[in-house]
C-alpha cells in the first residue's frame, strides 16, 4: 500500500529537517546549515550537517544522506510506515490508515481542490481581463495594488449576478460542490447562491499552496453587508489551523528568524509589496495554539502586529494570554503596536519599509512584558486590587507548558510586583532568595538541560515529599500509587514510601539517602521556586502534588499510546485501534 504523494509532501512541507533532527541530535547553526555530532558514528568533531533549504541531511563521516523519512527510519530503526506515522503526528496531521474512509476522503479532497482551483482561476482571470470590471480595477489602484500584486496573490472578483454553479454541476456532484462552502441554498427561491458574489476574493491556501478557502471583501460602503466574509469551515478547512500566506512565507524561514503576524489579507499584501514578505494573517479569528505551533516549526520569533485601535488591542490581549502557554526556550513572541487608527497596510504605505522596520526594532515588546503592562494599567494601589493583579499574573504563568519558561516568567512577574509594593516583606524576601547572577543562572539552565522533562518532574515530586514528610506521612494514601519512570528516582521514592509507612514522624536525617542525591533534587527541582511563593498551607501542597501526579499519569499515558501505536503499525487491528482511541480520549481529559 502506497501513501498518497500529496500526504507525504505535506509532511515534508510542515516539518523542517532541522526540527526533526534536533529531536535526536544537538544542532548548532552555521551559516545556512546546522551542524552536529553524527548519530551514525561516535565522534568528537561534528561531521553531520542539516540543510533546511535543500531539505536533506548529510553525514561526512559515514556518507549517510537523505530526507526526514530516511533519518527517522535509520536512527530509530523504524519501517517506512512507522516513520510516516511518527512524522505525521509531529506535523499535527491525521494518521493515514488506508481504510475505506481514507480512500473516500482522498477522493473528496481531490474534487475539493479541483473545484477551488477552477473557481479561483476563473475569477482571477476575469478580474485581469473582463472589461466590465474596470471599476474594481480602479478600486485596486486606489489601494496601491498593482497587476503584479493581483497575480502574486491570485486575487479575483466575483460578479454581482454570477452563474458559476452552472459551470460546475455537469462535472461534479451536488454534494461535492456544496461541501466547498462556495455556495449556499436560498430556501425561498430554491436556487444555489454564490457566497462571495460582488466581492474581491483572496484565496486562502494550505501550506502546499493549494486554495482551500476564500476571504471576500466588498468594494463599496454598505450598511447591511459585512466588509469581510470568510469561507465557512468545511471538511478540509479549519480556521484555527490555517494562516494566510504561510505557503509563501515559510520559504523565507531559512533567511529570516522572525515572522510578522497581522490581522488581515490587505495587511499581508501591503507589507509584501513593500518587500516585507515574512508575514502571515490569522483570518480575523482568535489566535489558536495550532497556529502558534505551526509558526514555531518555521520561525524563532513571532511578532504579533494588530491594528492600532481598541479592537486590535483587545485582540492582542487575547492572543497574548493564549499564546504564552506555548512559549519555549529559544522561541520568542513579541507584540508591536502601531499608532492609533493605523494598520500595518496603511502604516507601511505611508512610511515605507525602512521606517516600518525601524519602528518595529524600537517599539516591540515581549509577550510577558505586554501582559504585565496590560494588567498593571487596570490596577490601583489598594490591597484588594493588588491581590487580584498578583493572582491573575500567577494564574497566567501557571498555564505555560515549559517548566523553565514558566519559572522565569513567574520570577519576572513577581520582581515587577515587588517594585510596585516595596514594603511587602514577603515578596521582597522572595526576590532576595531567587536573585542570581546572570552567569550562575545560565550555568544552572545548561545543567538542567541534561535532564529530561520527566526527570525534572520527578525531582519536583521528591522535593515536595522530602519537604513535607510529616504532612504526607499522615496522608500517605495520596502518594502510595504515584508512579515514577526514572530508575534512581523510583528507588529513592520507594525507599521514602516504605519508611513513611513505618514511621509517620520521619525526618530527612532518618531517610538515609545519599546526600549528593538530596543535593541534586534540591538543586534541580523546578517546583522549589513555586513553593517559595506559597504559604505552605496544606491545601496548596495537596494541589501541587495533584498537579505533578496528573503530569506523571499523562506521561504514562503517552508511553502506553506510543506502545499501542507501534503495535497498531504491525497488526492494524481494530481492537488495538479502539484501545488507542480510548487512551487518547483520556489524555485529552487529563
Amino acid at each position: 500500500m502506497k501513501y498518497p504523494k500529496e500526504y507525504l509532501d505535506e509532511i515534508k512541507l510542515r516539518l523542517k529537517v532541522s526540527t526533526v533532527v534536533s529531536k535526536f541530535v544537538s544542532l548548532k547553526k552555521r551559516g545556512k546549515e546546522f551542524v552536529g555530532l553524527s548519530p551514525f558514528k561516535t565522534e568528537k568533531t561534528p561531521s553531520f550537517t542539516v540543510n533546511d533549504e535543500k531539505e536533506f541531511y548529510h553525514c561526512f563521516a559515514t556518507s549517510e544522506h537523505g530526507n526526514i523519512f530516511d533519518f527517522v527510519m535509520k536512527t530509530q530503526n523504524l519501517r517506512f510506515g512507522e516513520a510516516v506515522r511518527y512524522l505525521a503526528n509531529l506535523a499535527g496531521m491525521q494518521p493515514y490508515t488506508f481504510s475505506k474512509q481514507d480512500e473516500e476522503r482522498e477522493k473528496k479532497w481531490k474534487e475539493y481542490l479541483s473545484i477551488f482551483k477552477f473557481y479561483t482561476d476563473f475569477y482571477h482571470n476575469e478580474l485581469l481581463k473582463n472589461e466590465s470590471f474596470s471599476k474594481v480595477r480602479d478600486y485596486l489602484k486606489n489601494r496601491n495594488l498593482t497587476k503584479e500584486d493581483v497575480k502574486k496573490f491570485n486575487i479575483g472578483f466575483v460578479e454581482t449576478k454570477p452563474n458559476f454553479f452552472d459551470k460546475l454541476k455537469n462535472d461534479y456532484s451536488l454534494d461535492s460542490i456544496m461541501e466547498t462552502g462556495l455556495f449556499y441554498l436560498d430556501e425561498k427561491k430554491k436556487t444555489y447562491v454564490e457566497r462571495f458574489r460582488g466581492r474581491l476574493i483572496f484565496p486562502i491556501k494550505n501550506i502546499s499552496g493549494q486554495p482551500i478557502a476564500l476571504g471576500g471583501r466588498i468594494i463599496e460602503k454598505s450598511d447591511y453587508l459585512a466588509k469581510y466574509v470568510n469561507s465557512p469551515e468545511t471538511l478540509f478547512f479549519k480556521k484555527g489551523t490555517i494562516l494566510y500566506n504561510l505557503d509563501l512565507a515559510r520559504k523565507l524561514s531559512n533567511k529570516s528568524e522572525n515572522i510578522f503576524l497581522v490581522e488581515g489579507y490587505m495587511d499581508v499584501i501591503g507589507l509584501s509589496k513593500n518587500k516585507i514578505e515574512n508575514v502571515v494573517a490569522n483570518l480575523g479569528t482568535s489566535l489558536t495554539d495550532r497556529q502558534i505551533l505551526t509558526l514555531n516549526q518555521f520561525f524563532d520569533d513571532i511578532i504579533i502586529c494588530f491594528d492600532g485601535d481598541e479592537s486590535g488591542y483587545k485582540a492582542a490581549v487575547r492572543a497574548a494570554e493564549n499564546s504564552i502557554k506555548d512559549l519555549r526556550p529559544e522561541k520568542q513572541i513579541s507584540f508591536l503596536f502601531l499608532p492609533n487608527k493605523e494598520d500595518p497596510d496603511s502604516f507601511v504605505q505611508k512610511n515605507g519599509k525602512e521606517h516600518f522596520l525601524e519602528f518595529y526594532k524600537n517599539n516591540k515588546i515581549s509577550i510577558h512584558q505586554f501582559i504585565f503592562s496590560h494588567y498593571k494599567k487596570q490596577t490601583s494601589k489598594n490591597p484588594s486590587s493588588m491581590a487580584v493583579f498578583d493572582k491573575k499574573l500567577r494564574s497566567i504563568a501557571k498555564t505555560i507548558k515549559d517548566d523553565f519558561i514558566r519559572k522565569y516568567v513567574l520570577e519576572f512577574f513577581l520582581e515587577k510586583i515587588s517594585e510596585l509594593t516595596p514594603h511587602s516583606n514577603q515578596i521582597r524576601n522572595y526576590n532576595k532568595k531567587i536573585t542570581k547572577s546572570l552567569e550562575k543562572t545560565k550555568k544552572h539552565f545548561n545543567e538542567s538541560k541534561s535532564f529530561s522533562s520527566i526527570e525534572l518532574k520527578e525531582f519536583s515530586l521528591l522535593f515536595l515529599v522530602i519537604s513535607n514528610l510529616k504532612l504526607l506521612g499522615e496522608n500517605i494514601h495520596l502518594i502510595k500509587n504515584v508512579q515514577l519512570f526514572t530508575e534512581i528516582n523510583r528507588q529513592i521514592f520507594d525507599k521514602i514510601l516504605s519508611k513513611l509507612k513505618l514511621d509517620k514522624n520521619l525526618t530527612i536525617e532518618k531517610l538515609e539517602i545519599d546526600s549528593k542525591l538530596i543535593e541534586k533534587i534540591d538543586k534541580f527541582a523546578p517546583i522549589k521556586h513555586i513553593l517559595k511563593t506559597k504559604s505552605n498551607k496544606e491545601h496548596e501542597i495537596f494541589e501541587l502534588l495533584d498537579d505533578i501526579n496528573r503530569d506523571l499519569k499523562n506521561y504514562n499515558l503517552e508511553l502506553r499510546i506510543q506502545e499501542l501505536e507501534q503495535k497498531f503499525s504491525k497488526d492494524l487491528s481494530e481492537v488495538t485501534f479502539n484501545e488507542l482511541k480510548e487512551l487518547k480520549k483520556k489524555q485529552n481529559i487529563n
